[in-house]
């Protein structure tokens, strides 16, 4: 029976899962280097839910109403037994889609796989297409060209591919119109999104952020654009088609438009802890309930109590958080 709605009528509808904290970028605003360098202690393996532990605690959560599953890292690409886990959650959950959030440093390889293990779409990380820009932007130098490589190999699998793109200002904005070119003209829609505040390693400013507002003026100044409506509640981005008819753009303005009275969206750390919001500043053990020995049953109520209790909106109250507020690191729980 699908969970209560939250405190402000929110109903949970989608779940992201987090296979890994591990990640083989360290793009400075999730994973910086100098906070997940040769000294920091990544989760050990035994804290982290096995193939069977995780596919049994997303069941629970489709059962309180969660139709939607996205796996994510960290890099989830570095689980060598992904594409098992893909065919788990998709032959016995009941989810209506899986879909996956990558870098794509690894993708050209596995694509075929994912899409063979049952994937059903694919999210693809690239915030430059320029060399220098994007080894800025991934930490370690890593040139852009084996990532779109990924992207072609994935479509041509059979996945339907989005691509993601976190503006910064004075860093990669002044490619806007160019990652819109190159991607309109292979027929991936863009998705822009604002530079957020997530954890407290990436030393956000505000003076970073390039507004959803501006970046359609940008677009819309060379390639006219048209709103679109959103597809189902809770969507995050913001939906532009080309008038030229040449595909969509979509913008996640969690910073200047935050969506959170209609967020629908749980989150699952790679140690089986619940997050209400990408902005918590801690979970809900799922996976300890789970290794007590919890009922289907059990687990169902636990997760219920939690999301039926839920009252988080924190891009909405952004203006008056607290300073020095802790807030768990983008790459535990995913983004």
């Amino acid at each position: 029976m699908p969970s209560s709605p939250d405190t402000l009528g929110r109903p949970l509808r989608d779940l992201r899962i987090s296979v890994t904290d591990r990640c083989n970028f360290r793009c400075p605003y999730c994973m910086p280097k100098e906070a997940f360098g040769p000294g920091h202690a990544f989760l050990s393996d035994e804290r982290i839910m096995s193939r069977d532990e995780l596919v049994r605690i997303a069941r629970a959560f489709v059962r309180k109403g969660a139709g939607k599953i996205r796996l994510t890292g960290g890099e989830p690409l570095l689980r060598p037994d992904l594409p098992s886990i893909i065919s788990a959650i998709k032959e016995g959950s009941g989810a209506t889609e899986v879909a996956l959030t990558t870098n794509g440093w690894l993708l050209e390889r596995q694509a075929a796989a994912l899409r063979q293990a049952g994937l059903d779409r694919i999210n693809v990380s690239v915030d430059s297409i320029d060399d220098a820009t994007a080894g800025r932007m991934n930490g370690l130098g890593f040139k852009v060209a084996r990532v779109l490589a990924g992207i072609e190999a994935a479509a041509g699998a059979g996945l339907p591919v989005k691509v993601n793109c976190v503006l910064q200002r004075g860093v990669n904005d002044g490619e806007i119109l160019a990652l819109c070119e190159y991607f309109r003209e292979r027929g991936h829609t863009l998705r822009f999104i604002e530079y957020m505040d997530v954890g407290t390693t990436n030393h956000w400013s505000g003076s970073q952020v390039v507004p959803a507002k501006e970046i359609v003026e940008r677009v819309s100044a060379r390639w006219p654009l048209l709103p679109v409506g959103p597809a189902y509640r809770g969507e995050v981005a913001a939906r532009y088609r080309y008038a030229d008819g040449r595909g969509e753009i979509g913008i996640v303005g969690s910073v200047t438009e935050p969506f959170c009275r209609d967020c629908n969206r749980a989150r699952l750390s790679a140690d089986g802890k619940l997050f209400t919001c990408l902005f918590a500043s801690a979970g809900h053990d799922v996976l300890a309930r789970l290794r007590s020995g919890a009922s289907d049953d059990e687990l169902d109520a636990f997760i219920g109590g939690v999301w039926s209790a839920r009252r988080d909106r924190y891009s909405e109250e952004r203006a008056r958080a607290q300073g020095g507020r802790e807030k768990i690191e983008m790459s535990y729980i995913g983004g």
